[in-house]
């Protein structure tokens, strides 16, 4: 590396400022203040004035205490104190029980509630002397600084130069040594979009766990442009698309990448909905950040963008977050046609690789037993086939009796509508579109059936949100969103009076 090119332009705008540097070493301490307005920036020895000011103002301490020890044997006060304040300056202090004894020559400077506060003409004199250098050596200093600056001011640009070309070795100097220590390998760029990733790391994680990382691959292309990441909480989906931004970011500034073979096409921007925050400052929830910045991404990504979407639509209500996770995947997948991580909790999402081309599944699999649950953090094909949001719960300190009513709850939820709350039924997730036998609606409080809807795409009827009313609510957004349609007329009529039929 010392050998190539760039390296060698970079040492060529390195100047050495031999005279220049002696000079600041001498001058300037070695951490200096952030202002120079309040003092300290000139190291002792550089000046001999400054130095007198300085000892004159730094004495002062050693000074007053010597004061008040003379005062004390000579008045016989024990109360006695010398001290100094902004406002008032040096003093001497006599508790108020013993301030009739002060001497004749202590002149009342303050009354305080339990003391007197008293000024001497020799304390007076030493004051003004105190104060007067300060002010000159904060004065003499700024000076010095400002005669240092026009010393400096020739040379500033090839300074400025130098201090850039350093810098950019700085980094360089450190991705090779990365590099080289954490066996990182050279990324290939092509014509063409997509990333291929043999066995990724994510460069920040696999440093500080104290096991092996688990290595995955990744595959996006114009015909496999977007991801269904589907797998249990702690199972290692952000993680891992975290790594993947992070290989495409790390390659493009011209680093080596941590993985064992990487081939990445053209890419315009990086774009990620992650992580879950509020705005209390401009009075924005969770989910108002989360929409302005999918709205961002909506707008501004393009064929050529890399886009992370990590839970979409978990800060709303079920059906409308999963009609607006189900919407953008659409509209990223179909529209825009961006290279896409899609993570999700929403199983339902994992139906669009049937629906659409260039989307697949991929999930991060973990293995339960009993009441322990271990993450495999390997990324297979597929969709995942099971939640394990209560073993997660019970991994995170919940207490017992809580997972225990959770697990009764849930075998209820179950039992009532085994397709809405079903964790596993026959080693799949269920989804809240699959097959019921129960196609229907009731009417609020009368138990009648009414006219069912199904998915035109794939015929199942919808048991959509049974409650103990026997009432299914199904919001606008699902409608909206083009995720339920009806087959026939008088279904239709009958969803869009249902708010004047649901509210009497």
């Amino acid at each position: 590396m010392s050998d190539s090119a760039p390296v060698q332009a970079l040492r060529e705008k390195m100047g050495e400022f031999a005279e220049l540097r002696d000079l600041l070493e001498r001058a300037i301490i070695d951490t200096p203040p952030v202002l120079v307005r309040d003092g300290g920036v000139i190291a002792s020895g550089y000046n001999e004035e400054l130095d007198e000011w300085r000892a004159l103002a730094d004495g002062a301490t050693d000074y007053l205490e010597r004061l008040e020890v003379r005062e004390r044997e000579r008045t016989g006060l024990d109360t006695l104190k010398v001290g100094f304040n902004a406002v008032h300056g040096y003093y001497i202090q006599i508790s108020r029980g013993q301030s009739h004894l002060a001497p004749i020559n202590y002149m009342r400077r303050q009354t305080l509630k339990n003391a007197e506060r008293y000024i001497i003409p020799e304390l007076k004199e030493y004051e003004d002397k105190v104060l007067t250098s300060k002010g000159k050596a904060l004065a003499l200093e700024k000076q010095l600084y400002e005669e240092l600056f026009d010393l400096l001011l020739p040379h500033l640009e090839a300074l400025q130069q130098s201090a850039s070309a350093l810098a950019e070795l700085d980094v360089l100097v450190n991705l090779a040594e990365r590099a080289y220590t954490l066996n990182y390998t050279c990324p290939t760029f092509i014509d063409k979009p997509g990333i291929r990733i043999t066995e990724g790391r994510h460069p920040v994680v696999e440093q500080v766990l104290n096991e092996p990382f688990i290595a995955n691959p990744l595959n996006l292309s114009p015909q496999r442009r977007m991801l269904i990441i589907t797998g249990p909480n702690m199972g290692g989906k952000s993680t891992y698309m975290r790594q993947t931004a992070l290989i495409a970011l790390m390659a493009y500034i011209g680093s080596y990448v941590p993985a064992q073979k990487v081939e990445i096409g053209p890419i315009d921007r990086i774009f990620t909905r992650v992580g879950a925050a509020d705005d209390l400052a401009s009075g924005r929830s969770t989910f108002m950040v989360e929409m302005t910045e999918t709205a961002n991404i909506l707008h501004n990504a393009t064929e050529y963008s890399l886009v992370l979407m990590d839970e979409i639509g978990r800060g709303t209500s079920t059906y409308d977050g999963l009609s607006l996770a189900w919407a953008c995947a659409e509209n990223l997948a179909n529209k825009i046609k961006a290279l896409t991580l899609f993570a999700t909790h929403y199983f339902e999402l994992t139906q669009l690789p049937e629906k659409m081309e260039g989307v697949a599944n991929v999930h991060l699999d973990a293995l339960e037993h009993g009441d322990t649950i271990a993450f495999m953090h390997s990324v297979q094909d597929g969709a995942a086939s099971k939640s394990y949001g209560l073993a997660v719960a019970a991994l995170a300190g919940v207490p017992k009796e809580v997972i225990k009513r959770a697990r009764q709850k849930l075998r209820e939820l179950e039992s009532i509508s085994p397709n809405a709350a079903a964790t596993q039924v026959d080693g799949t997730q269920m989804s809240l579109l699959s097959v019921t036998g129960r196609n229907f609606a009731c009417g609020r409080g009368t138990g009648k059936p009414r006219p069912g809807f199904t998915d035109s795409a794939s015929g199942a009827g919808m048991d959509l949100s049974l409650e103990e009313s026997g009432v299914i609510i199904i919001p606008d957004s699902l409608l909206l969103s083009g995720i339920l349609t009806t087959t026939d007329e008088s279904n239709k009529n009958t969803l869009y009076n249902r708010k004047a039929y649901f509210t009497g």
